[in-house]
């Protein structure tokens, strides 16, 4: 198997009622030799004061990324870089106002780059240079009627409650779709039809063939037909572990192939137990010892339902995760 790279952020120290917007100091991408599950490099990253909020300590961290042509294609929260691998150098670096809580970046086949501005529920297509093509709003409730392009939202700490949140884009014989956190759902930007996801809010999306590869919060993996539009297996990846301990936050993955992924999960914060997050109130229910994961990456095998492998990246300070990506 190739190195894998995942990509995050280094967490505060002291974090304990700090809100999500603040918690981390940096962005952390780890590269990962997965047939010794070893570390190899760390490649943390520091957005500049001009392009983050003013107010002290906004977080700042690597949200969802891509590989392709041995580039890799990842954002802040208000930034998207593009660095050649597995050197790091700076090929790209785009900011525009209407950046905010960016959470993935995908290159086209059109030399373009699609990206999720989460905080305003928008997805865009960008040239190279950063000049928009095309925009879609990912909710009727959402638009410039409700945000206003006189305004750079780099500077604007956080816009939620969000109507859609947008995660995670990809295109599929030349539609763009994106998931939909609030809706449960994927949604094609360019022929308004829907996928259902259900179970819980989603995050990636990833095609294998004619399927897509869903992770949900909570710790499942949702399989789509994406000629017929419709989930066609759904796998709970707590029903794979012995033990009654949170899974942690679903974010990442990777699919080897149809029964084989690699998922990332970041270990839920004390915090994060006074939201109100149903799927962790009901995950807890009757275990009064059962405690969160740490931030990891987990091998999974969906046809004989076992966890070939996990690593431990909080001792490389990666705190939380959001992409696994094939080198």
């Amino acid at each position: 198997m190739n190195k894998l790279y995942v990509t995050g952020g280094k967490q505060r120290k002291s974090t304990l009622g700090v809100n999500e917007w603040n918690q981390y100091e940096c962005g952390n991408i780890l590269q990962i030799d997965p047939s010794n599950r070893q570390v190899l490099h760390s490649h943390q990253y520091t957005t500049p004061a001009q392009y983050r909020p003013d107010q002290a300590n906004a977080s700042i961290l690597f949200k969802s990324g891509s590989i392709n042509d041995s580039r890799l294609y990842v954002c802040t929260q208000t930034e998207v870089l593009i660095y050649q691998i597995p050197d790091f150098q700076l090929e790209h670096h785009i900011s525009l106002p209407c950046f905010n809580d960016l959470h993935h970046v995908a290159p086209t086949n059109r030399d373009t780059l699609l990206v999720a501005s989460t905080g305003l529920d928008l997805i865009l297509e960008l040239t190279l240079t950063g000049e928009v093509i095309n925009e879609w709003f990912t909710s009727e409730e959402s638009g410039w009627h409700r945000f206003s392009q006189n305004t750079d939202y780099r500077k604007v700490v956080s816009t939620k409650p969000h109507a859609s949140h947008p995660n995670f884009v990809f295109e599929y014989e030349n539609q763009i779709w994106s998931t939909r956190f609030e809706q449960k759902d994927a949604f094609c930007l360019t022929n308004k039809s829907t996928i259902c996801i259900g179970t819980e809010r989603p995050h990636d999306g990833h095609v294998y063939n004619n399927l897509c590869f869903f992770t949900t919060v909570d710790g499942h993996i949702i399989i789509a037909d994406l000629t017929r539009q419709s989930v066609i297996r759904r796998y709970n990846l707590s029903e794979f572990s012995p033990t009654p301990d949170l899974l942690g936050w679903c974010r990442g993955l990777h699919v080897i192939d149809k029964n084989n992924v690699i998922v990332a999960f970041s270990r839920i914060r004390p915090t994060k137990f006074h939201q109100n997050l149903l799927w962790v109130k009901q995950q807890l229910k009757g275990q009064s010892k059962a405690e969160s994961k740490p931030t990891r990456i987990a091998h999974y095998d969906l046809a004989n339902k076992v966890v070939n492998w996990e690593l431990d990246l909080e001792p490389f300070e990666l705190n939380a995760i959001f992409s696994v990506l094939p080198g």
